[in-house]
């Protein structure tokens, strides 16, 4: 039993019980709501994956349950050729933005020179601007791009996985970027001088030193580009080519036509990869940090 002061003077007792109730109900009421977010994000992946095993056509009837749709996944030439160009493109672009990425975060973080402030402000565009305004932005760049080369050069320049894989590098190095600035803005500085005092070169002490400490901010950059690099489809519509197609562009125009339990399967495939890339990333998150 406790005692309140009710603001008359008088002290009434109140009992614990009374007082836990309403921290109770707040908390029922969280919990409530936290299901209720977590059925509005995960429900329709479970409907998802459970209509791919659907023998039926039509996806809104249960026709029993089948592994049809792997198998015509796998048999399809189209999809198959599709999942080659995705996956080649988002090694390409990977790499490279992972390289530039790291290397601009680094000379933000690190290194002041004349125009930083801008060059800091131009790298982070291609977060904030919206996907069709990037994707006009470089369909643009490359009608320019291959007109130049062919009045300077010859150069007959066409749409494809070229064009994807570049487009994919000027979005990417920014989120690398953002990844890596964030892991260096937490190391202590004086760990490369103290490299540098006992006599290491700069990139003897960045080999030895700042990439073993920032590895895992490259790692998460990585592989956040490569999951980009899988999942776009608004900038690859605007700038691929024929015989250039990718799965996700490929899955957008097979949902044009009609949902069919082979389109849910592909797009299963699609998560399960995600998925798998964002437990890769966690394993070795927690690996660097031990």
């Amino acid at each position: 039993m406790s005692v309140v002061d009710t603001g008359s003077g008088a002290g009434e007792p109140v009992s614990e019980d009374s007082v836990a109730r309403p921290r109770r109900a707040v908390e029922r009421l969280l919990a409530g709501n936290a299901w209720m977010v977590f059925a509005f994000l995960y429900l329709p992946i479970l409907v998802l994956a459970v209509l791919s095993f659907n023998d039926n056509r039509v996806v809104g009837i249960w026709g029993g349950f089948t592994f049809r749709w792997y198998g015509e996944m796998f048999a399809d030439r189209n999809v198959m050729g599709a999942l080659r160009n995705s996956l080649y493109v988002a090694g390409i672009s990977t790499v490279v933005s992972t390289a530039l990425g790291t290397a601009a975060g680094i000379s933000l973080e690190r290194f002041r020179y004349r125009g930083q402030r801008a060059y800091d402000g131009l790298l982070y565009l291609p977060v904030i601007i919206p996907d069709v305004t990037m994707a006009v932005m470089l369909l643009l760049f490359f009608v320019q791009a291959f007109d130049l080369a062919g009045a300077l050069f010859g150069i007959d320049a066409r749409y494809g996985i070229g064009t994807i894989s570049l487009s994919h590098i000027a979005f990417n190095i920014s989120f690398v970027a953002v990844v890596v600035r964030a892991r260096l803005a937490g190391l202590d500085g004086r760990l490369e001088e103290a490299a540098a005092d006992l006599y290491a070169s700069r990139w003897k002490a960045f080999r030895k030193v700042t990439l073993p400490l920032i590895a895992p901010g490259v790692a998460g950059g990585a592989l956040l580009a490569l999951t980009l690099s899988l999942d776009d489809v608004v900038i690859t519509s605007f700038v691929a080519g024929p015989g250039s197609t990718t799965l996700p562009v490929y899955v957008f125009g097979l949902v044009r036509r009609g949902v069919t339990p082979l389109i849910n399967a592909v797009s299963v495939l699609m998560l399960v990869a995600s998925m798998m890339l964002v437990l890769v990333s966690l394993l070795v998150s927690r690996r660097q940090g031990e």
